[in-house]
């Protein structure tokens, strides 16, 4: 047990290390070529984020172990939003733009209904089995390539900055040397978080969307707080959209490829709060004067993740 602490320790530090190369170098390549902060923590960023699901859903999938693909993508996505944002939110209010509340926040609201719609084909459908097949994944790749094409041709303005600018391989240096620490990191962090986990006797399920969704997230949490103390708001609200839509058309499109997963193991109140964590940055945005993701809004996230953390320990 002490060892996989070690362990844990190790990754978490390679995690947060990785994470500030990675903002700081994804940020002055955005400013290079006059793309959008936000995109590039929607694109770069985000699915760069997500290399540590897509590790363990891919292997899973090889594995046949359906519970711990589409559990760790569901729970990272639900991690994601309720304690990442939530705790970025706490640190610096996030500003919620034109654009993310037209294209990028119901795209993420709309992956998360067709996840559910083509997971239960059978239960609400009545058409073929609740799973998602090799046509699903196929499906769900397109929707993730078409999704790049409209936000890359959607490119806003470049605010000004005065940080610093460094030279181009300094900063794509730092871009790869800072996913190399998220991917080590995270392999790391996850490996000895699921063996502490399995030595509690609990599932693959519960597992997959604790353990491991929030193991896999802390590039994620890691890549937020760092953003979120540089003051780059819209770059930490691009990397959690980015991860999210990432994680479920481009992971779970790919890892359905390699075997057909089984829905079986969802619960109604998983894939209800996995919606509920999208549709709240909608509501911050239309209930609230400052079209922003504040503290109070934080603090309200971060207890429905408590509440949903409860829910999962009370029926182990």
């Amino acid at each position: 047990m002490f060892i996989q602490i070690i362990i844990l320790l190790v990754g978490l530090a390679l995690i947060l290390f990785g994470a500030n190369f990675l903002v700081d170098g994804s940020s002055n390549i955005a400013r290079k070529f006059g793309i959008s902060e936000f995109i590039i923590g929607l694109t770069i960023v985000g699915i760069g984020t997500s290399t540590p699901e897509m590790v363990v859903s891919f292997i899973s999938s090889f594995q046949g172990k359906a519970d711990m693909a589409i559990g760790n993508v569901v729970g990272s996505n639900i991690f994601n939003t309720l304690l990442i944002l939530g705790t970025t939110a706490l640190i610096s209010p996030l500003a919620i733009t034109k654009s993310n509340i037209k294209r990028d926040i119901p795209m993420n609201i709309a992956v998360c209904v067709i996840l559910i719609l083509l997971g239960l084909k059978k239960t609400i459908f009545n058409i073929g089995s609740d799973s998602i097949g090799r046509i699903d994944g196929l499906f769900l790749l397109l929707l993730f390539a078409w999704y790049l094409y409209k936000t890359f041709k959607a490119n806003e303005p470049v605010e000004e900055d005065d940080s610093p600018m460094r030279p181009m391989w300094l900063a794509t240096l730092m871009i790869v040397g800072g996913l190399l620490g998220l991917v080590a990191g995270g392999r790391l962090f996850v490996s000895s978080a699921s063996a502490i986990a399995s030595m509690c006797g609990v599932s693959d399920k519960f597992i997959a969307i604790t353990v491991m969704a929030g193991g896999t997230s802390m590039p994620e949490l890691a890549t937020c707080i760092v953003a979120a103390f540089k003051g780059k708001g819209q770059l930490a609200l691009g990397n959690i959209l980015g991860s999210n839509i990432s994680n479920i058309l481009l992971i779970l499109g790919g890892a359905s490829l390699i075997r057909p997963l089984s829905f079986s193991g969802m619960t109604p109140v998983d894939l209800g709060v996995l919606v509920i964590s999208a549709l709240f940055l909608v509501l911050s945005y239309v209930m609230f004067i400052k079209k922003s993701l504040d503290r109070t809004e934080g603090a309200i996230l971060l207890l429905i993740e408590a509440g949903y953390m409860w829910y999962l320990i009370a029926n182990i």
